[in-house]
């Protein structure tokens, strides 16, 4: 990832949108130009390890600087890279993002070789572990039942963070449902898989579900979490100036896996998760705000609510 900033992208809230004019043939100057590295696995992969946990990354990267600059990233952070696939064809992914003062920014994205996934780029045969963090693999879903199958054989609990590509294919997310551990999406996107119009009502439907804990996130709204016994809300950590938005979403998902894989009642992960979140977007890039274990967490304003008998039921 490519950020740049200066005055010249200074935004004008237009419906909530970022919305700024280059002229053809003219030339920009930026205050201001920071590379980083990100993807929803790297940047979980990165969440797992500063919080002490073993942590291994699968993904697929081209033979090429950023794919490079990528491995070396990780292994920073003393995440395993050995199960790295690389493309051929394709380079690795590569973002230019405009980024505005207010944290808002416009991505000019190239997916390369992380768009381009084949059941055969990953051997799952000798993984091993407690969890597996799943995020979008350009919705080759053959990718995601061998990792499920694994995790099933060797008893493996199994987070999934969907993405477009995966979101796309509600009734293949509703037929595995069983098997995702904790499911973590934003309001929109659940909304497309279950019924509800608040993030509790959502929470508590995907959870019945699943069989297991639901995330359903709102932005600056907050979040609600449900596990089929109880639906947890809380608004924001704490409010920051936002630096830039990238890896928000991953940062909580990730740092709510990782508290629950670290035996922490759904409070205390929701906690962990919002802090972890709140962290990355008062940062440029997607890692630079990532917390380590040791970091120093205060409290927030969760409100938990024990759901009725007849509400933990799953519909027929």
């Amino acid at each position: 990832d490519v950020f740049l900033s200066g005055k010249v992208l200074r935004a004008h809230a237009e419906d909530g949108g970022f919305v700024e004019e280059f002229k053809l043939g003219e030339k920009y100057d930026l205050d201001n130009i920071t590379f980083s590295t990100g993807g929803g696995a790297t940047n979980g992969a990165v969440t797992f390890a500063r919080q002490g946990l073993d942590s291994h990354f699968m993904g697929k990267i081209g033979h090429d600087p950023a794919g490079d600059a990528i491995l070396a990233d990780l292994k920073k952070d003393n995440v395993n890279t050995a199960e790295v696939a690389y493309s051929k064809k394709f380079a690795s992914g590569y973002s230019v993002l405009l980024v505005s003062p207010r944290g808002e920014r416009a991505i000019l994205t190239y997916r390369g070789a992380s768009s381009h996934y084949r059941p055969a780029d990953f051997n799952f045969a000798h993984i091993s572990g407690d969890w597996f963090f799943i995020t979008s693999v350009a919705g080759c879903t053959e990718i995601i039942e061998s990792a499920l199958r694994c995790a099933k054989e060797k008893k493996m609990k199994v987070a999934m963070i969907p993405g477009k590509g995966e979101l796309n294919k509600a009734a293949w997310i509703k037929a595995h449902a069983k098997s995702f551990d904790i499911f973590s999406a934003n309001k929109e996107e659940t909304q497309n898989i279950v019924k509800g119009e608040t993030t509790s009502e959502l929470a508590t439907n995907m959870s019945k579900l699943t069989g297991g804990i639901a995330v359903v996130t709102d932005g600056p709204k907050g979040v609600a979490v449900s596990d089929g016994t109880k639906v947890c809300t809380a608004g924001m950590y704490e409010d920051v100036p936002v630096v830039d938005r990238t890896g928000a979403g991953d940062a909580f998902a990730s740092g709510f896996t990782a508290g629950i894989a670290r035996g922490k009642t759904l409070e205390e992960a929701i906690v962990l998760a919002s802090a972890n979140s709140t962290s990355v977007v008062s940062k440029v890039g997607a890692k630079a705000g990532i917390l380590s274990k040791s970091a120093k967490l205060h409290d927030m304003d969760i409100k938990t609510v024990m759901l009725k008998p007849e509400t933990q039921k799953e519909d027929k």
